[in-house]
């Protein structure tokens, strides 16, 4: 079972790939892990990641993709759950092309819809002081700026899944079963079934 996440920041897309983990035995692969884990180690991609977070620039497309490449490639036989990835338009064709020379298409793609003003009164709670409003602000604005045109690709692909991911966690989690329960049902995306673990 091959899954991405997607959802704007503060709509409990950890907390839900961290579930789905441990119910079905597949690595949740979180980008932001993966990119700091490489630093840690002091691999030559992780340098090359440190360097432009040092700038304080974004990672651009093409190591991300390496990178998770490198990542797909490790102890994902029984599937996997992207989160965090991919976050554009360029990333999720990559994804594509990536698993296509696995031969193995992704099954779903899991929207968390938060309300904007949610997502703000759920960030704020996490952060202190009027000063991180406008980060808040921020963060949403580049996310639908840049998740827009993936919610499009991802529904022409007949892949896309929305879960309300305003409701509480557990009513959330019940949800995307239900969303996954209904891939196995249907055929759709590749012949491999959760296994129950």
């Amino acid at each position: 079972m091959d899954l991405v996440l997607l959802g704007p920041p503060g709509s409990g897309k950890g907390t839900q790939a961290a579930l789905l983990s441990e119910k079905y035995g597949i690595p949740a692969i979180s980008t932001g892990d993966v990119l700091r884990a490489q630093v840690e180690a002091g691999t030559p991609l992780g340098k090359r990641v440190k360097a432009y977070i040092d700038r304080g620039e974004l990672v651009p497309d093409s190591l991300v993709v390496d990178l998770i490449q490198h990542r797909l490639l490790a102890d994902t036989q029984q599937g996997f759950i992207l989160d965090g990835f991919p976050r554009t338009l360029p990333q999720a064709q990559a994804l594509d092309t990536m698993l296509a020379a696995l031969n193995r298409p992704l099954d779903a793609v899991l929207y968390l819809q938060v309300d904007p003003e949610a997502v703000r009164e759920r960030l704020g709670q996490r952060h202190r002081g009027d000063d991180r409003q406008s980060v808040i602000d921020h963060r949403l604005d580049v996310f639908l700026d840049q998740t827009a045109p993936l919610i499009s690709y991802y529904e022409r692909e007949r892949k896309l899944k929305l879960i309300d991911g305003s409701q509480p966690p557990e009513v959330v989690a019940a949800s995307i079963e239900d969303a996954i329960r209904s891939l196995a049902g249907s055929g759709n995306g590749s012949s491999r079934t959760p296994s129950r673990s």
